[in-house]
């Protein structure tokens, strides 16, 4: 037991593509730039467009359909809120699937989680220690004030509510939490760590000397700077320069000379806050390899780090909430955000975002860190995605894939194990991949992707190897690729408890 690899799986909050330095972005993440530089990145992983169902996605193995989380957990104020009434719909995590720390535990693991569950939580059996974990500390909900969280959207330790001691900041008390939890095991045993914080998901909090650092940095505008992350992205060979246009500005985002310069000053608070949280998260990252380093786990630790979703636009163009309220530990309300301008150069070079199949909505950075097992870096292009994360930590712990539970049935993976390629970085993985969310549905095979939009509910299709950005749809050139890939994303949805539309109230579209 003692030979087998400590996994930690790291998720940040409304990410985009390109915010980390080793993606390409001008905010300072060294610390995941090492694991990056010492690990292989992944150049084409996907993840389901919005925070909960990535999360139920992610640590079953399942689509979120399967799970009951098709679109969003219930709220604190209202356990019926996303509550459809239909078995994919359910607003919290169902008992006919398995969660990674479920299936480790069985297999002999310790397993720890720290940061935002945002998988149920009204109800005993949806929380953490009901699934799977021994020790939990973090929120229940889907955000929460990181410097001042009051419940329901509050903090808990295990199934305790806790009253967080001031000076305070989410993304280092989740650190400290997960640290204390590794030093304090008694034996040997390996260990699997969830650590998923909040940042940089809105409200726009982050501590003032690393604010500081950002100001006036974006004051050269997010049209320069999108330019400027496309270049370093070809560069590093991240998107390749032949296959991969920068998408044009979003077409509801004015230019940034346009501005006068209050607006631009306030501008460059959001997005130097924004990156600041970002910052924040990388030197706890930082924090944790060092601890592991320094007490000898390093070498046979697995360590996994993507994002939820792309970038957030919601709040509008330029971002929700008075100026004031940012930095501020007595917002009312958490959406104080970013907005649409900023979240365009987050997803560089995409279009579009958080909630969209597209590729600013699904399109994450993604690294795989391990020592004594992937052979450092490397780089893989082929195609991957969530549900490929369960059978990947499973083949890594030499752990089995319940059939049931407790009685129940339990669907087979959906996915495959990414875990001959840390060796084999240039391996090919052939299948067929799909998405749906709000109403926006995808499917790719090899190069082809097809995708239908909420607002429009026509189908459309790319050729990802020659327009990675989607800017040319070529539907009406290829119409057999066209229906024989829609076909194939209906009978997937007959079978996996997708209803695109399943009640008359409408998503949330930003």
């Amino acid at each position: 037991m003692e030979n087998r690899p400590n996994i930690i799986l790291i998720l940040v909050d409304d990410m985009g593509f390109s915010d980390l330095g080793c993606f390409g972005g001008e905010i300072a993440t060294p610390n995941l730039d090492r694991l990056a530089a010492n690990g292989q990145t992944y150049t084409q992983f996907s993840n389901t467009a919005r925070c909960c169902p990535s999360r139920a996605c992610m640590l079953t193995g399942l689509h979120p359909h399967q799970t009951g989380i098709g679109h969003m957990t219930n709220v604190p104020a209202n356990p019926k809120s996303y509550d459809k009434g239909l078995y994919g719909y359910r607003g919290f995590l169902n008992r006919n699937c398995v969660t990674m720390a479920e299936a480790l535990r069985l297999a002999g693991y310790h397993t720890y989680m720290s940061g935002k569950w945002h998988l149920g939580m009204h109800a005993p059996d949806q929380l953490p220690n009901q699934r799977g974990f021994e020790q939990f500390y973090g929120i229940y909900a889907g955000a929460c004030n990181y410097l001042r969280p009051t419940h329901p959207r509050g903090l808990w330790r295990n199934n305790d509510p806790v009253e967080p001691k001031a000076p305070f900041y989410s993304t280092d008390a989740f650190t400290d939490a997960a640290i204390e939890m590794i030093e304090n095991q008694k034996d040997s045993a390996p260990f699997f760590l969830y650590l998923a914080y909040n940042a940089p998901h809105w409200p726009l909090q982050a501590p003032p000397e690393d604010v500081a650092r950002y100001r006036g940095k974006y004051l050269a505008g997010w049209d320069r700077l999108r330019e400027e992350r496309y270049r370093r992205l070809v560069e590093k060979g991240i998107v390749p320069r032949k296959g991969c246009a920068l998408s044009p500005r979003d077409p509801q985002v004015r230019a940034w000379d346009t501005l006068n310069s209050a607006q631009k000053d306030e501008m460059d608070l959001r997005m130097a806050t924004y990156a600041a949280q970002v910052d924040r998260m990388d030197q706890n990252v930082g924090r944790l390899t060092r601890f592991l380093r320094e007490s000898g786990r390093e070498e046979n630790t697995v360590l996994l780090f993507l994002s939820d979703n792309g970038g957030c636009a919601e709040g509008g163009e330029l971002g929700h909430g008075a100026p004031e309220q940012i930095n501020s530990p007595d917002i009312e309300g958490l959406m104080v955000s970013y907005g649409r301008a900023w979240a365009n150069l987050s997803n560089t070079p995409y279009r579009l975002y958080k909630h969209y199949v597209h590729q600013g909505g699904i399109a994450t950075p993604f690294i795989a860190y391990w020592p004594k097992g992937v052979q450092a870096g490397t780089r893989v292009d082929w195609p991957a995605y969530l549900p490929d994360l369960m059978p990947t930590v499973l083949e890594l712990a030499g752990a089995d894939y319940p059939r049931q539970m407790e009685g129940r049935a339990i669907p087979p993976l959906e996915g495959q194990s990414l875990a001959p390629w840390f060796q084999q970085p240039d391996r090919r993985m052939e299948r067929t991949m799909f998405w749906e969310h709000e109403e926006n549905c995808a499917v790719r095979r090899g190069n082809y992707k097809a995708l239908q939009r909420y607002d429009t509910g026509e189908w459309e299709l790319y050729d990802l190897d020659a327009d990675r950005s989607e800017l040319h749809n070529i539907a009406g050139e290829h119409p057999e690729t066209m229906r024989a890939l829609s076909e194939e994303w209906h009978a997937w949805a007959d079978t996996h408890h997708v209803v695109p539309k399943p009640s008359p109230d409408q998503w949330e579209h930003p």
